[in-house]
């Protein structure tokens, strides 16, 4: 069986992040270390606004690294499922639709 001819969840794909996956996972570690922080403030009974603040900021680190993912989903996977054909394009495009819808929601 040719890559070409594999369904597609079986095709292999680089994912749009892939260059920057150094800089995800340094994003993600240093939210590691704030998620950390914020248990620890919990834990030595800090002021809640302290905490809540805290709590804002890690929720932008957060959102920071969906976007960044939804922006390298729509630039590679989705432009490259619609150079694909009409189907792909498609169910790449259903795909960011659902994630941005999830995002919205939360």
């Amino acid at each position: 069986m040719t890559e070409a001819t594999k369904p597609t969840e079986h095709r292999e794909h680089h994912h749009g992040y892939i260059s920057d996956k150094e800089r995800y996972l340094s994003r993600m570690k240093r939210i590691e270390g704030q998620a950390r922080g914020i248990a620890k403030m919990i834990d030595e009974e800090k002021y809640c606004i302290d905490i809540l603040t805290q709590v804002s900021a890690l929720t932008r680190a957060l959102q920071g690294v969906a976007t960044g993912l939804l922006d390298d989903h729509l630039k590679h996977c989705v432009l490259d499922a619609a150079k694909l054909g009409d189907d792909a394009a498609l169910e790449k495009i259903q795909e960011a639709t659902d994630a941005i819808t999830r995002l919205v929601r939360s």
